[in-house]
């Protein structure tokens, strides 16, 4: 448990994540008032991570979803594993047989057989994916629902329940309550609008790109190997790249992989053959290589 927000982001810290005020106040308002967290904002700046470290720092395991077009609730809540039941059928095939050999018509065949339900929809032929996972746990955890605005709107809708009152309802089992209560965090990448009834049960964090300070401390800590005037050309450029019309701007795990292949190249300083030959770790698109050449000459 973070006992204020100086604790948050300190404990963060630890964990090698830069987190801004507004970070470290948002992840502890989570925790007191377990509410949800929805953080947006562009790829690529932190967002998941924060979910890792948030996990670490308070010593949590992370249970992660990830979402995706045509993601429905099989794949992210539970499967019956219907191989199992299969081979129980086969092993009990006896025992089914004395259960229904006084049925005189298949109806009734079928209503007895239907008595017996409760032993082949049970907890013991569940298979639990990451929500019910995260509900069903035996220690609190961290439940990280990344890029949800890649889902369908209504896979969306079928959160709803989990994230107001953390319990879900299964037709053969009934209603399923959270033995802890996860500390939840959803990511978007703002690709389509999030509905109001989401946003209303989660804090809003907008994560952006960091300005050239929190940057250079980022990569000083995570490539200290890289000088401090080499990370400044660096950060630099980088900065000057996301003021350009470009398909996908530079992230941070971008910049860091950059930063890296400075270091391993031994580069002394950023100049046009460096930049040149090195500008494809940066950025993904052609098109937007080329507009950068002209543009930086």
């Amino acid at each position: 448990m973070f006992k204020d927000i100086q604790d948050v982001m300190g404990k963060l810290s630890e964990q090698q994540y830069i987190a801004s005020d507004e970070i470290s106040t948002v992840v502890y308002l989570a925790q007191q008032l377990g509410k949800p967290v929805l953080a947006e904002g562009p790829a690529g700046v932190g967002k998941t991570e924060l979910a890792k470290v948030w996990a670490a720092a308070s010593g949590r395991p992370l249970v992660r979803l990830q979402c995706y077009e045509g993601l429905d609730e099989s794949k992210a809540l539970y499967e019956w594993e219907y191989a199992k039941q299969m081979l129980y059928t086969q092993l009990l095939r006896d025992t089914l047989k004395d259960v229904l050999s006084d049925a005189k018509t298949l109806k009734q065949a079928a209503a007895r057989l239907s008595q017996e339900d409760d032993v082949f929809f049970s907890e013991d032929f569940l298979l639990p994916r990451p929500l019910l996972t995260a509900l069903t746990s035996d220690e609190p955890v961290v439940l990280l629902i990344d890029e949800i605005d890649r889902a369908d709107v209504e896979f969306e809708a079928f959160l709803l329940e989990i994230l107001s009152d953390f319990q879900v309802s299964i037709p053969e089992l009934g209603t399923i309550k959270a033995k802890h209560q996860p500390m939840v965090l959803l990511t978007s990448n703002n690709t389509r609008e999030l509905s109001e009834a989401l946003k209303r049960r989660c804090l809003f964090l907008h994560v952006d790109y960091p300005d050239f300070e929190s940057e250079m401390n980022i990569v000083r800590m995570k490539v200290p190997d890289l000088t401090e005037d080499m990370a400044k050309q660096a950060i630099s450029v980088v900065q000057e790249l996301r003021k350009m019309n470009l398909r996908k701007m530079p992230s941070i795990s971008e910049t860091l992989d950059w930063a890296r292949a400075l270091v391993t190249l031994n580069a002394k300083e950023i100049d046009a053959e460096t930049l040149n030959n090195t500008l494809t770790v940066l950025l993904k698109y052609e098109a937007d290589v080329q507009n950068a050449r002209r543009r930086m000459g």
